[in-house]
């Protein structure tokens, strides 16, 4: 008994202080928290992923390179659903512009894999249509690379936010439990997206 709670004092020692409740956010590291994205946006994740599965079990290149296509497009369209804002004037509304478009406008820290798919959206066409060769099987093999990279990213973004405690402001006031206080610990606050 003695000897485990000396070996609990040397980790409390080596981890170093605990961080202040009520001191600055400096010396708490943000812990990475589940928090909820709209229902649209993590079933079209759940559809990508499936399609990303579906595209890697494909024999020729054509199909394999269209499904990840595919399964990227759905990647994007999940975070217009969970970010995406409505467009205000009717002239906006009426012009059709694709997702890889509007992505960087809505996340501007995806706009480099906003071009990268923007610029096989052709080629995809081409194999959804049999063109022979329109894909290759290094062309397939490196877009399902690349997609489930996109994918991890985003599900990242919109599933796993960092989060960190706040200070509770009557955590000095002694007496009984305060109204509105549950047991589940000081509330978070999401840290905005710094890219």
């Amino acid at each position: 008994m003695a000897h485990s709670s000396a070996a609990a004092a040397r980790r409390r020692r080596a981890a170093g202080p605990a961080p202040s409740l009520t001191g600055p956010a400096s010396d708490v590291h943000p812990v990475l928290r589940r928090t909820t994205a709209p229902p649209a946006a993590l079933d079209l994740l759940a559809q990508a992923r499936a399609g990303l599965e579906e595209a890697t079990a494909l024999e020729t290149p054509n199909e394999r390179y269209a499904t990840a296509h595919l399964a990227a497009l759905r990647t994007a369209a999940a975070v217009l659903a969970a970010r995406g804002r409505p467009e205000t004037s009717p002239r906006a509304r009426a012009r059709i512009r694709s997702a890889w478009e509007v992505l960087p406008e809505i996340a501007p820290e995806l706009s480099d894999w906003s071009a990268l798919f923007a610029s096989g959206a052709r080629r995809r066409a081409r194999a959804e249509a049999g063109i022979q060769g329109a894909a290759g099987r290094r062309d397939a093999d490196d877009l399902i690379r690349d997609v489930a990279m996109f994918l991890r990213l985003v599900e990242r973004m919109l599933v796993l936010q960092p989060v960190l405690p706040q200070p509770r402001p009557d955590a000095d006031r002694p007496g009984p439990e305060r109204p509105g206080r549950s047991d589940a610990g000081p509330p978070g606050r999401d840290l905005p997206d710094t890219g």
